[in-house]
């Protein structure tokens, strides 16, 4: 399954194609798909979030 950010509450859902409404924040959103497709995470196949994804801009490398 895909990993599904909302981009309005952030929350994340597994589903094959994210709903038009929010479960969580229960609005009309837009989503950001967020699987780990790098090794480093688990790979495609996980059902991992890849961490990438959640960083902010200026974060200091780890």
């Amino acid at each position: 399954m895909t990993a599904w950010k909302c981009n309005t509450c952030g929350n994340t859902i597994s589903a094959d194609t994210p709903p038009e409404i929010c479960p969580f924040c229960k609005e009309k959103c837009e989503y950001v798909d967020v699987t780990c497709y790098i090794p480093e995470c688990g790979g495609p196949g996980s059902g991992n979030v890849n961490p990438e994804v959640f960083k902010k801009k200026g974060d200091p490398e780890k």
